[in-house]
């Protein structure tokens, strides 16, 4: 169940959403992140892919916990694609690049793609407040769209509680069909962990509140504005929003969901509705698909040049870490940032990210979660893609043990 394949990719041709450009709103005037590492000019001279160093990592996933692993980068028209393991546990049917999946809050930036693009738009401004817009919704009128799209909001996640026992949890609402009202209102039921725009604390709390504003704003389900917005005009033909229906559509990987005790079989956690997440990770899409919308949104494709320049105004996660609105910044071991967003929703882990100017981008599964293990080491595709192969002279530094997942972000992995 091994695969591997390197080709000529074809260059994305669609029309694509013709936008107002807006003046950029204020930069945030919390903690920058830190610097992009490259610039485009130095992007250039990446370093060939290593995908022998990938295939390793992969099997390393497999070999601690996960069914199967799978990566597939996008290089500036040449496309690497790798898969181990199985799809199905139950057939043994190999996993393949071709194959959906759960995305988890790589959700998250198509999300604030919407938004952006309604600023653009002079329907929505980031240093507004969000009950605004909501009136009554949230506790605190100094809460802004900016604050929820950079985790700024301090509103609790609901998923900490949710999930607090993995598996019992995830079976309580695998079927089960939330409003967002009532999403938000389990958040309310905990104090803010902080006051707005005062610290940088994840919570998939923060891009319910997204959707709200985009249905509220648009008139339409995030579902009708994913599919105008982004899937169709980046002709995204494997990318689907199917809330709340519980089947993965056409031929997909399965998830499978590892439980807190140790040595306890693994949970096909394959169908679920998602409605715990919706508009903070409810997508499902193929790792080609993913790599075309991140390339395409950092090549200024999806927004105004100002608004692409504020989902880049970082606030600091860690040493090498930095969030913006909606997008993560991850800096390598080579001295390279890249961007996107990683994604857990149970029985996935999904790593999406591309270079600054767009031209190579990776995504790679995993279909396990619960696994910290397996969390670290898929973090690794990011240097085999980015950095190539490790030489003696430059020894890579280690990358930081993963011990967190998007959804239950305050409850720690073993």
């Amino acid at each position: 169940m091994v695969s591997g394949t390197v080709g000529t990719g074809t260059a994305l041709g669609a029309v694509l959403l013709s936008l107002l450009a807006a003046p950029a709103q204020a930069a945030t005037t919390a903690a920058t992140g830190g610097a992009d590492r490259v610039t485009t000019a130095a992007a250039a001279k990446l370093a060939a892919p290593d995908d022998a160093g990938l295939r390793e990592v992969l099997r390393s996933a497999m070999a601690q916990g996960a069914p199967g692993a799978m990566a597939r980068i996008d290089d500036n028209g040449t496309v690497h694609r790798l898969a181990e393991g199985v799809a199905d546990r139950a057939t043994g049917r190999a996993l393949s690049n071709s194959d959906r999946f759960r995305v988890g809050s790589v959700s998250k930036s198509f999300s604030a793609v919407v938004l952006l693009q309604l600023v653009d738009e002079g329907k929505l401004n980031l240093d507004t407040s969000v009950n605004t817009y909501l009136p009554g919704l949230l506790p605190d009128d100094r809460i802004t769209v900016r604050h929820v799209m950079s985790h700024r909001s301090g509103l609790y996640d609901y998923t900490d509680e949710m999930f607090a026992k993995t598996v019992p949890g995830f079976e309580s609402v695998r079927n089960k069909v939330f409003t967002y009202q009532e999403l938000v209102n389990l958040s309310l039921k905990k104090p803010l962990n902080n006051a707005p725009g005062a610290a940088y604390s994840y919570s998939n709390t923060n891009f319910v509140v997204a959707g709200m504003l985009i249905e509220k704003l648009t008139g339409h389900s995030v579902r009708t504005e994913y599919q105008n917005r982004i899937f169709k005009p980046l002709n995204l033909t494997d990318t689907f929003y199917v809330h709340p229906k519980t089947a993965i559509p056409g031929r997909h990987a399965g998830g499978y969901l590892t439980p807190d005790e140790a040595g306890a079989p693994l949970v096909d956690s394959t169908e679920q509705t998602v409605s715990w997440a919706q508009s903070a990770g409810a997508i499902i899409s193929t790792t080609h698909d993913l790599d075309t919308f991140f390339s395409s949104l950092m090549r200024g494709k999806l927004m105004s040049a100002a608004q692409l320049t504020q989902m880049q105004q970082w606030v600091t996660v860690n040493s090498t870490q930095g969030y913006g609105l909606g997008l993560r910044r991850r800096d390598l071991s080579c001295g390279v940032s890249v961007y996107g967003h990683t994604g857990t929703v149970q029985g996935f882990y999904t790593y999406s990210f591309t270079s600054k100017d767009g031209k190579r981008s990776i995504t790679a599964l995993a279909n396990t979660s619960n696994n910290g293990n397996v969390l670290t080491t898929m973090a690794r595709t990011l240097d085999s893609a980015f950095c190539g192969k490790p030489t003696k002279a430059a020894a890579r530094v280690a990358a930081p043990v993963e011990r967190h997942e998007d959804i239950a972000p305050d409850i720690a992995l073993n």
